[in-house]
């Protein structure tokens, strides 16, 4: 008899129906309880879901029917509350960043180690078919060398975004802004397909939004260690909000992937000066039209068959400390008005 996998939920804000939904269509899957500092939001989402609900996440906690517990609580709050899932023998998925400071979230990876638990970070972006496709056609040599990729996620985000609560927009709990809240998962999917980030220079700018520490503008050059260029750009003041888009070249091969479908791939033949063969795979991106959650399933499903094949899952907490890093080297950049050397040590933005 296959094992059900139950589930918890610990945060009941926006991002916390996406889990609900997805986790419901998994065949084996059930979500038993949610958690909330606010009873009202905890209460709320239990009675949509029609679980068990508590104010009291170690309450929760104590409970020796969840085997597996999704965090989807502020930034800053991550790493505590991984700690504590970890101790009590569950296993963690938890929402990007893993925290938003290097130390603490090497603590609380150190402590799912020690507990003998699965960690996974969404970066549900690595899970879309046109990631998978891309980074497939990379590794089989298709693209030649790599040398340029960018990024640009061109967002809009009302004041009244940043007004709902007094910690949005805050370096104590969201750790930053458009970098760390909104384009951490391009981010992700940038470094990810073109290879680790050596060094970056960056500037970020508070443009258009009041009552926030944070950047709602930020660009960066970076140099990847294979020897590629790149930029990196984002904003929340892009009105009325526009793409997010990643382009990649190499010597025989580009691909432009745009809103997480892939928009166009070409290869031409080593052999021949400028000749193409291919084209725009509008064929395939027609083919896979993406089911909105659909990547965050795919990642939760990907904690299922870690814990049944006792491996890790495809991003584990180690893992997602390299865009953690990028993205405070940045600001350490942007802080200094030097370059930052990824290699070197990166302390919390202050």
């Amino acid at each position: 008899m296959t094992k059900e996998f139950r589930f918890a939920l610990f945060g009941c804000g926006g991002i916390s129906r996406v889990h609900r939904e997805q986790i419901a269509k998994i065949d084996g899957a059930r979500l038993v309880a949610v958690a909330d500092i606010s009873e009202a939001n905890a209460s709320a989402v239990a009675a949509k879901a029609d679980v068990d609900w508590y104010t009291d996440y170690q309450a929760m906690l104590a409970r020796d029917d969840i085997d597996i517990v999704n965090i989807v609580t502020p930034s800053a709050t991550h790493a505590d509350a991984i700690v504590a899932a970890a101790r009590a023998g569950k296993h963690v998925i938890v929402e990007k960043p893993v925290d938003i400071a290097i130390d603490k979230a090497e603590f609380a990876i150190a402590a799912c180690r020690k507990a003998g638990v699965k960690l996974a970070v969404v970066s549900q972006h690595r899970f879309d078919d046109s990631t998978i496709r891309v980074k497939r056609e990379i590794d089989s040599g298709k693209f030649g060398k790599l040398f340029l990729g960018q990024a640009a996620v061109n967002w809009y985000r009302a004041q009244s975004y940043y007004d709902r609560a007094p910690w949005s927009g805050t370096w104590a709990m969201d750790g930053g802004g458009v970098l760390m809240i909104q384009a951490l998962h391009t981010i992700d999917v940038l470094q990810y397909l073109m290879g680790p980030v050596k060094s970056v220079f960056a500037h970020t700018l508070t443009a258009t939004h009041d009552r926030i520490e944070v950047e709602d503008v930020a660009v960066a050059a970076v140099t990847f260690a294979n020897g590629a260029i790149g930029t990196i750009s984002g904003t929340t003041s892009a009105y009325p909000g526009l793409s997010t888009r990643l382009e990649l070249f190499g010597e025989l091969g580009t691909a432009v992937i745009e809103d997480d479908k892939l928009k166009q791939l070409y290869f031409r033949d080593a052999n021949e000066a400028g000749g193409m063969f291919g084209g725009v795979a509008a064929n395939w991106a027609a083919d896979a039209e993406v089911e909105p959650g659909q990547a965050h399933r795919r990642q939760f499903e990907d904690m299922l068959d870690a814990i049944r094949e006792d491996r890790e899952p495809l991003l584990n907490g180690e893992e997602s400390l390299q865009v953690l890093k990028l993205i405070l080297a940045m600001y350490k950049s942007a802080q200094t008005g030097e370059p930052v050397d990824l290699y070197e040590t990166v302390a919390q933005h202050g």
